[in-house]
């Protein structure tokens, strides 16, 4: 059995059936048992004792960094940054490179279609730099116009914010297509992956992306965990976080939500006391978090095939069943 037998269950005496997998997937037994044996069997900080269950444990969380790698088919497994989630990621860009890299005048380039938490980043990023934010509308057929983004490109673009795919308006958009114009005018892409890296091969060499960021929960990983890839030399170029505690507060539908940045744990290579110095990449950028379910997600992901996945939900177009 796939998933737990408490999902099999009716509602006014339906079969329940769970579609809203582009919120939140649900999580295949493997994934359970995974972590159900992390918790009882070895349950250890990473990279910070030399006994037997933190070596195991240090094993486990860097073979499920090399599982993301091979899953995305990234260069080296030391570009795969581990975060809580992908809104993490996306805002370690924003505040580490965006903050390091642009300047007034400078351009981001994004899509009204991008979800909020690829947005507002930027916005304070903006605010704080003078770059200037443009953005992409939609055609007829209500889909990001690429050629008006590509007619946007300029020598001040310095990064285009883009989905691979839209959970609300099933827009797949050509990103290989994408980065090459924003190479062109030597600017970078960050990627939004977290609907497409569940459902067909991402390969980020074929893309070229210079960040891509992924979100476990929706692939059939456990909640709390996402990761950032990016190239090997803009990471090593990129400025850790400082020990100070960042509180970024931001009224959204009257709620206060707080963007929570910290320094310390992995990240730190020396402290002394007027300074520290940091480690290299992804260990910089990870102040601490656990892998171990996302690795046993993405064999599971694998063990079906990707390919296979991807046909199966062209085939069985659900959009056109619940929609027309």
């Amino acid at each position: 059995m796939v998933m737990k037998s408490r999902l099999l269950q009716e509602l006014n005496g339906k079969r329940l059936v769970y579609l809203d997998n582009a919120a939140t997937s649900q999580k295949p037994t493997a994934v359970l048992n995974a972590l159900r044996n992390y918790y009882e069997s070895y349950n250890s900080n990473v990279h910070r004792g030399i006994h037997y269950l933190s070596a195991k444990a240090t094993d486990e969380y860097e073979l499920a960094r090399q599982k993301v790698a091979n899953f995305i088919n990234a260069s080296d497994s030391r570009e795969i940054v581990f975060t809580r989630n992908a809104t993490e990621a996306i805002n370690l860009v924003a505040y580490s490179w965006g903050l390091a890299n642009l300047k007034e005048g400078d351009e981001v380039i994004l899509t009204v279609a991008e979800h909020h938490s690829a947005i507002v980043p930027w916005q304070f990023v903006a605010q704080k730099t003078g770059a200037v934010l443009k953005f992409v509308s939609l055609t007829e057929e209500e889909v990001p116009d690429i050629e008006k983004l590509r007619e946007m490109l300029s020598k001040q673009t310095k990064l285009i914010v883009v989905h691979h795919v839209s959970n609300m308006l099933a827009s797949v958009l050509p990103i290989d297509q994408v980065v090459s114009w924003a190479h062109d005018v030597g600017a970078k892409v960050l990627v939004d992956a977290c609907q497409s890296v569940p459902h067909m091969e991402v390969d980020v060499k074929s893309l070229d992306a210079d960040f891509l960021v992924a979100s476990s929960h929706k692939m059939c990983g456990p909640t709390g965990i996402g990761f950032l890839y990016g190239k090997s030399e803009l990471l090593s170029a990129m400025p850790p976080f400082s020990g100070d505690i960042v509180f970024h507060i931001l009224k959204w539908n009257s709620k206060i939500c707080f963007t929570l940045f910290s320094g310390g744990g992995e990240m730190i290579s020396d402290v002394y006391l007027d300074h520290s110095t940091y480690a290299e990449p992804p260990s910089r950028f990870e102040a601490g978090t656990t892998a171990i379910g996302l690795g046993a997600a993405i064999d599971y992901l694998s063990g079906i095939g990707m390919q296979k996945i991807h046909k199966y939900e062209v085939y069985y177009d659900l959009n056109v069943h619940l929609f027309t």
